[in-house]
């Protein structure tokens, strides 16, 4: 059975990413495809990412690269054997926003992102990666959570070692912006598929669109 993961990442809060899995898994689902749809909040309650989630509760707020590459490789294998041919995956690979919060440079982010590549292997890789001016996205994101969530978001990735620099929306607009070239940066050196979609001006309905255009022939989706 060829696998396929298909990892929907962004380059900031309110580009659309969990909607855009949600969508994707149903699409492949009604085609009969067997798919699993891993949520951002899975990381912390998957069999597969109990490491994960028993280290970051330890309290040092961070989980060694070790732990994450093998929880990783344990669920696609899970995946493998349990005869899911297609994991939609919000927010997981390649972890950068997290390995950059914890304090990696990029040095290390790309040898792990490296590790992480031999881990999923042989399942073939599809990063969709939605791309939008964090200031919008930003303005989207507390238009949809609250006022509330402006000042969690902003004190969450103040306190990380890798976001001192972020104390209000603009300053945390430009630590996106350098995340996102970072992260491109990492997926260059990958070797997997990667469909960049600008979100600027694009609702969910025709990002949908371009990717299930991109993804139909990758998958063998009619």
């Amino acid at each position: 059975m060829e696998q396929h993961v298909v990892a929907v990442v962004g380059s900031s809060p309110g580009v659309g990413k969990s909607t855009l899995c949600g969508a994707l898994a149903a699409w492949l689902a009604g085609a009969g495809v067997a798919v699993d749809h891993f949520e951002e909040a899975d990381v912390l309650t998957r069999d597969a990412f109990r490491p994960v989630a028993e280290e970051f509760a330890d309290g040092a707020g961070s989980v060694r690269p070790d732990t994450l590459v093998a929880a990783t490789r344990a669920y696609v294998a899970g995946a493998r054997r349990a005869g899911v041919r297609v994991l939609v995956t919000d927010a997981l690979l390649p972890f950068v926003p997290s390995l950059v919060a914890w304090g990696h440079d990029e040095a290390a982010i790309g040898r792990i992102v490296r590790e992480l590549a031999a881990a999923v292997e042989p399942a073939t890789v599809h990063v969709v990666y939605l791309r939008g001016a964090p200031e919008a996205a930003l303005a989207r994101a507390v238009a949809r959570e609250g006022a509330g969530w402006e000042r969690w978001y902003v004190d969450k990735l103040g306190r990380a070692p890798g976001g001192r620099s972020v104390r209000d929306l603009a300053s945390a607009a430009e630590h996106l912006r350098w995340e996102a070239g970072l992260t491109a940066r990492v997926l260059a050196t990958t070797g997997w598929d990667v469909l960049t979609v600008d979100v600027d001006g694009c609702d969910a309905a025709e990002t949908e669109r371009q990717v299930r255009g991109r993804l139909r022939e990758a998958l063998g989706v009619g």
